[in-house]
């Protein structure tokens, strides 16, 4: 099957998959140097220690960054450059949850950056892209930014130029 063999998505998240395991059964250090090795492969950082429900997609997956903490649930789909991160870092945080949590059935578009551990993405919600999240959504909720796209036309721009 071609996306078994040549999606970098579907690459990450199998070697997370195994990572996670090697975890769960307190083998230390070889989940880490497995996990990097997929990171240095595809682009997509996984921490093994990340809980991670069943399906799960990640879409053009390079600049993923999923932390330790990261809980996401079943049927969530991520594009390229999402980041599932720590609003801080530091080692007497080491034991805390610092990442967010990603219900079930949440889409979350290229770009977006979501930070902290008591951050929640509802179910059922859709992330647009380059969104910069720092709080809770409701489920069901579409998140999305409004960007103002200013074009001047190239003989404006041309007579602004002749004017100096």
């Amino acid at each position: 099957n071609e996306v078994i063999v040549s999606y970098p998505g579907f690459y990450a998240i199998t070697v997370y998959r195994i990572a996670n395991k090697l975890t769960q059964l307190h083998i230390p250090v070889l989940p880490r140097i497995v996990s990097e090795y997929a990171h240095g492969k595809t682009g997509v950082d996984i921490h093994p220690n990340a809980t991670i429900g069943v399906p799960f997609m990640i879409d053009h997956g390079t600049g993923i960054v999923i932390g330790e903490t990261t809980v996401i649930g079943k049927n969530v789909s991520i594009y390229q450059g999402v980041t599932l991160g720590a609003l801080q870092v530091a080692k007497d945080l080491a034991d805390v949850k610092r990442h967010p949590t990603v219900e079930d059935n949440v889409i979350i578009y290229a770009r977006t950056t979501i930070l902290g551990g008591n951050t929640v993405i509802g179910r059922d919600s859709i992330i647009g892209g380059s969104v910069f999240l720092t709080k809770s959504i409701e489920p069901y909720s579409q998140v999305f930014n409004t960007h103002q796209l200013r074009i001047t036309p190239r003989d404006v721009i041309m007579e602004d130029h002749g004017k100096r």
